[in-house]
Order: structure tokens, then C-alpha cells, then sequence
């Protein structure tokens, strides 16, 4: 039995902004998760868009905290060190038909107090990005809508909530959870059983199921898969900003968007499934994609698609996020139903609950907390001045493993020894973006596995892709195999 003040169940970007906040104050707090990293689930496969705030319904929480999420978010990816970018967005309407729809965004985006919305016409509209469909007629401007990188943040925020004691334990599936005795929780997981004081559900897909254990008040989860397409990056960027159909029920609709790191996204299709873990790639849900992108985009090519992935997004019917004291529990806490725009939104639902179960709790604020060391600039973003210093100051910056992504030993020995260590090939791959490029780590895999094994001192036949059972290695080579080898 593993004792801790409070348990936090999900390493989301949501479960991480909370772990953050309540580092803050006076208690033992422990993440559970049931994949072997943080940002493992929907926080990792998503579009990357910092929402201004113009598309939810003024008066729901979605309204409420994606607009006071988006307002932090310049300054802190700034603190922590995390790519971000207000590039702006458009709603593009490409028929008369989308003219209301727009208006009524318009009209949401002025309600939840959004600034700088305006509706342009197809002149402006094709003066600011060249490469639209010219059959678009009108659109929404968003000057402050954003861009992310949704994983660097999760880790961002996991590394400094461990700095001042938060503890992450991986591989742990959350089966069931009780009352005990005393008035805390009883939580079993695949490794054995917590108790705890104050339980938080912060477990995406699988919130609605932890979250009927607790109350009786019944939630059902829609799992929803979005299929994307990466390509690399372009020479020149087709687009400037985000450039977003007009929504439908099924949600914000296909994009188009850059990234942070220079790519171009496409996608997400919208397809309600059972398993929550299928992040397969189809072809029809891709094809899905390419059929809408094409509105957008005519001249659109795939000649540079390096990969495809797929997230899944938990829709609670209600169709509003669900935060706060769980009814007729207490102690138990939760977020439910944290689809987009959670992500614009999580560092003011990582406040508001922290804020919420500190004061309920009694707990108090530390009065000192560690400091928090941003990740050094990457290699590859560094001026010639400044690689000739870090390379004189860690001769590890001159071995480039990553040729693609041009990432060196340096910044994958700093990855393996974050707060939150990156122990597997996946887990470097977000942190340094070793194995992201074109070649998806043909080249720099086994390179990464045996940097991974030197440092952590797991043997590196257990070193695996993604944690589990994904491993790389399924044996070693005799004596006389190495021969006939070297020969």
C-alpha cells in the first residue's frame, strides 16, 4: 500500500497543470498514469491551437476558462520555456450560407469578451493568405488566436510540479476505487493499491468510468478520433495563420495550420469510436481529411507528408466541461469532459481547481518553492555564436544523432535527466524532437537507445519505443554471429 496526501489520476496536460498549481501548497502529492509518460493521450495528438476564446457558448465553463487560459498563455510558455506563437486564425466561410455562422461566432467571441474579431471579405481575406481557395468568400479574423507545442507544455509543467515534490508513476491503470474507513480513497491499480486524503480524476478517456465509481450522478464519454496529416516543413509557409472551416456539431471542423516548429498540419477528421486506445490511422478517415483540406487548399500536396497520427478526444454528452467537487463525494475532485478547447484552457483549470481543493482542504502554501530551470535553447535554433559557446562549454553539442531535426547527444543526455526523465525512444522524441524529421528516426533510433541506456542504466535490450512491451531489441548476437557480422 502506497500512502500520499492526494492522488492525481491522468499525466494530461490538464492532470499536470493541476500537479503544478498544488505544488504550491504543503502536501505529499503523487500522478498516476496509465502510460509511461506524461502527455501520453490526447495531450500529445491534438491540433496545438491555443483557442481565443470566439467558439464556445458565452456562460459555460468552456467560455469561461478558455478565455482565461488563452490570456496566460504568452507569458507563461515564456516561464517555462515552451514554443508558442500568436499567429492568428481565420474562419473561413465559402459560401453566402456560412455568412450567419460566422456572425454568430463573431457575436460568442464579443460576449465571452475575445478582442480584435472582425469579419473580412473575400479582397482582404485573399490579400492576407494567398494560397486560400478563392472561392472564399468572407471569414472571422482571430489576431489572438496561438499555436503550442501541447507536449513540451505538458512537460514543462510536469517538470517543474516535480521540482517541488510531485512524484509520477507510470504504467499504473487505475481498476477501482473505494472509501476507506478513515473518509479518504482506497485506488487499485495494476501495481498494487494507493490511499489516499483527496482524490483528483483528471483521466480523460477514462474520467466518466472513475467518475460513476464515485457518484451517482451517471456520465457517459463519447470517444472521438481525429486523423491528421504532418508534412515537413516548407520553404516558404503556405499559410500564416490557422485557417479553420466553419464548425459543425461534430466540432471545430479540418485545418490548417502551422506549427511551431515549422511544419503544416492538416486535419482532424471527427469519428465516434468504442476504444478509447485505438489511435489507428485509416484510410477512409484520412481520405476524410484530404476531401475538406482540398476546400481550403487546391494546390495542396502530400509529396511531403512525413506522418500520420491520431488523437482521441473525450466528449461528455452534456457538451460542457465538467470541473470541481465530485457530487456526494468528498475529497474526490475532478475534470471530465476536458475536449477542446481544453488545452487552450488548462492552465486556468490547473488554478481554479487548485485554488478550489487548497482552500476546501486546508491546505497550506509553501513558503519557498524550488526554482524552475528552462530547457536550454535547442541546438538547432542557436545562433553560430552561441553553438560555438555551448560546444565549448559540453563537447557532447559537436555529435549531431539527429541529422533531420539537427539534434545532438547533449540535448538528449539533458532529456534523460529532466524532472520528469525521458526513459524510452518516444519520450526523448517530444522532448528533443530527435526522430521527428523526415526519416521518423530510421537513422537515429538505435543511437537514442543506447544514449537512453548509458544514462538511465537500463540494459539496452529493455530499452523500448514507448514504454510497455514495445521493445526494440529481442535478443543479442553470439559469438559466432558477431563474427560472420564483422566478416
Amino acid at each position: 500500500m502506497k500512502n500520499t496526501d492526494i492522488l492525481i489520476i491522468g499525466g494530461g496536460v490538464i492532470g499536470c497543470a493541476l500537479a503544478r498549481e498544488l505544488s504550491r501548497y504543503e502536501a505529499k502529492i503523487a500522478v498516476v498514469d496509465q502510460a509511461w509518460d506524461v502527455a501520453e493521450g490526447a495531450s500529445k495528438a491534438n491540433s496545438g491551437i491555443v483557442h481565443a476564446g470566439y467558439d464556445a457558448v458565452p456562460g459555460t465553463l468552456k467560455a469561461k476558462y478558455n478565455v482565461a487560459g488563452a490570456n496566460v498563455f504568452p507569458t507563461l510558455c515564456e516561464e517555462l520555456g515552451v514554443p508558442y506563437r500568436r499567429c492568428g486564425a481565420l474562419v473561413v466561410g465559402f459560401s453566402e450560407e456560412d455568412r450567419p455562422t460566422l456572425q454568430e461566432l463573431l457575436d460568442r467571441g464579443v460576449a465571452n469578451g475575445v478582442p480584435e474579431l472582425r469579419i473580412i471579405e473575400r479582397e482582404e481575406l485573399l490579400s492576407l493568405e494567398p494560397n486560400l481557395n478563392p472561392q472564399a468568400c468572407c471569414a472571422l479574423l482571430v489576431p489572438t488566436s496561438g499555436i503550442v507545442s501541447p507536449y513540451e507544455l505538458t512537460f514543462a509543467l510536469a517538470d517543474d510540479a516535480a521540482l517541488n515534490g510531485v512524484t509520477f508513476h507510470f504504467g499504473e491503470e487505475v481498476s477501482a476505487i473505494e472509501r476507506d474507513a478513515e473518509g479518504g480513497f482506497v485506488v487499485r491499480t495494476n501495481k498494487g493499491e494507493w490511499r489516499c486524503r483527496i482524490l483528483v480524476n483528471c483521466a480523460g478517456s477514462s474520467s466518466a468510468r472513475l467518475h460513476n465509481q464515485l457518484s451517482s450522478r451517471l456520465m457517459h464519454i463519447t470517444h472521438r478520433r481525429g486523423q491528421y496529416y504532418l508534412l515537413d516543413r516548407p520553404k516558404e509557409a503556405p499559410f500564416e495563420r490557422t485557417i479553420f472551416q466553419c464548425p459543425s456539431k461534430m466540432g471545430k471542423g479540418v485545418l490548417v495550420s502551422p506549427t511551431v516548429h515549422g511544419n503544416v498540419l492538416l486535419g482532424p477528421s471527427a469519428e465516434d469510436i468504442d476504444d478509447p486506445l485505438n489511435t489507428e490511422t485509416t484510410q477512409s478517415g484520412l481520405d476524410s481529411v484530404m476531401e475538406k483540406v482540398r476546400l481550403t487548399w487546391p494546390k495542396v500536396s502530400l509529396r511531403t507528408n512525413i506522418t500520420n497520427f491520431s488523437g482521441v478526444r473525450a466528449h461528455e454528452e452534456r457538451g460542457d466541461f465538467i470541473l470541481g467537487a465530485v457530487d456526494g463525494c468528498p475529497g474526490a475532485y475532478e475534470a471530465v469532459g476536458i475536449e477542446s478547447p481544453g488545452l487552450s484552457s488548462a492552465p486556468a483549470i490547473g488554478k481554479a481547481l487548485a485554488e478550489q481543493i487548497a482552500g476546501e482542504q486546508r491546505l497550506p502554501a509553501k513558503a519557498e518553492l524550488a526554482p524552475y530551470q528552462k530547457p536550454a535553447i535547442p541546438f538547432r535554433e542557436m545562433t553560430p555564436e552561441e553553438q560555438e559557446k555551448a560546444l565549448a562549454e559540453n563537447p557532447l553539442y559537436g555529435s549531431i544523432i539527429c541529422r533531420c531535426e539537427v539534434v545532438t547527444e547533449a540535448e538528449i543526455v539533458a532529456a534523460t535527466h529532466r524532472p520528469v526523465p525521458a526513459t524510452h525512444i518516444d519520450a526523448v522524441k517530444r522532448r528533443t524532437r530527435a526522430g521527428m524529421g523526415r526519416c521518423q528516426g530510421g537513422f537515429c533510433s538505435p543511437r537514442v537507445a543506447a544514449i537512453i541506456s548509458r544514462e538511465t542504466g537500463i540494459p539496452l535490450q529493455d530499452i523500448t519505443k514507448n514504454g510497455g512491451n514495445s521493445y526494440l531489441l529481442t535478443g543479442t548476437l553470439t559469438k559466432e554471429a558477431e563474427g560472420r557480422e564483422q566478416a
